[in-house]
């Protein structure tokens, strides 16, 4: 399918590289495709950015059919735009697709679309050091029809945002808050893939969390309540002296992260004993009484790599590496944004370039 492109008249002016946050700036255009019953998806085309017209009873607003994906787009030193993986991003959508009942897309096209959409708006892509565009591909039912039952018309779109650090912490550690009476997703459920009804639950736990000043949620599994699952925009890794462990996406309750994948890819290349398993909090918390736990680290396209410096457990705190930074965090770290921006050779054939 031929994409259709429409300039906007109106440019609006770039945002401060320096204040830049997370979410809060929206280039010049969007891509939108449509999907009808009997038709397919269909009428690929960049439009100037502007807001949906919904219908009040559009399904997506009862009943929360809707999947979403992150990547980013980076700058280079040479002046090139690079994307990390994005037909892993696409596979995943596809999986969120198929767990929500929507029609899946033609995952090729769909990296060829954010390419071209990122391409006329390449100019929003940040120039300062640790800067990014983020782009967040999304899908939603919008029949008019108060009943449940699979969508017979949505729409795909993508956005495009600059941006900064997710957490204002930046690459300092973060306090995070392990929560034991809520909970987010149990196996056979959609925990895996990445649907708004999967952080919505995560509200509550979040804003107690952030009262008693912590970052982050660490879940725990949903039956037992006792083994690790993930943080709430994050999957997890943890040092055990010889061993970085990392909870298995077995359950079906846990996001498959691409930076995830990543680190267990880049780590098992540097040699290190890898473990994807599960992992319970007392576990956790005798590694830590005996020394063991020599690390901790959250995962995740937002904030790449985000070192935990404090485990909160209920009114246990575990200061790990005396609230730093850890070596094997940091030079993860320094890894996936040196292969991101271009900075590092690309072994792994990670990066498409764009422009």
């Amino acid at each position: 399918m031929e994409v259709k492109i429409e300039r906007t008249k109106t440019p609006k002016p770039k945002p401060d590289e320096g204040k830049l946050g997370f979410g809060n700036y929206y280039t010049d255009h969007m891509f939108i495709m449509n999907y009808d019953e009997g038709e397919g998806w269909h009428d690929p085309r960049i439009v100037p950015y502007a807001p949906f017209a919904l219908d009040p009873a559009a399904m997506v607003l009862h009943y929360a059919q809707e999947v979403f994906e992150g990547l980013k787009a980076y700058r280079s030193d040479s002046g090139d735009i690079l994307l990390f993986r994005p037909e892993k991003n696409m596979e995943r959508l596809n999986r969120s697709c198929d767990r929500l009942c929507i029609p899946p897309i033609d995952e090729a096209f769909a990296v060829e679309a954010i390419k071209e959409l990122v391409r006329v708006d390449q100019d929003w892509v940040p120039h300062a050091e640790g800067t990014s565009l983020y782009i967040r591909p999304f899908i939603f039912a919008t029949d008019a029809h108060v009943g449940v039952h699979p969508a017979h018309h949505l729409i795909f779109s993508v956005i495009l945002s600059p941006v900064g650090a997710y957490y204002p912490e930046g690459l300092n550690p973060v306090k995070i808050y392990v929560e034991d009476k809520y909970v987010r997703a149990v196996k056979g459920g959609v925990g895996f893939t990445k649907t708004g009804g999967n952080y919505a639950t995560s509200l509550k736990a979040q804003d107690v969390a952030e009262k008693l000043g912590y970052t982050q949620v660490l879940w725990l599994d949903g039956v037992e309540r006792r083994y690790v699952e993930e943080v709430g925009t994050m999957n997890v890794f943890f040092v055990l002296d010889g061993e970085v462990v990392t909870p298995s996406l077995e359950t079906g309750s846990i996001l498959g992260g691409i930076t995830r994948m990543s680190c267990i890819e880049i780590l098992k290349d540097w040699g290190c004993n890898v473990s994807e398993r599960r992992i319970s909090v007392e576990e956790l918390v005798q590694a830590y009484d005996e020394g063991r736990l020599l690390e901790a680290f959250g995962s995740g396209t937002a904030a790449v790599i985000s070192p935990i410096g404090e485990l909160r457990v209920g009114d246990k705190v575990m200061q790990i590496n005396r609230g730093e930074i850890g070596e094997l965090s940091q030079k993860l770290y320094d890894t996936l944004t040196g292969i991101q921006w271009g900075k590092q050779p690309d072994k792994f054939g990670w990066t498409v370039k764009v422009n």
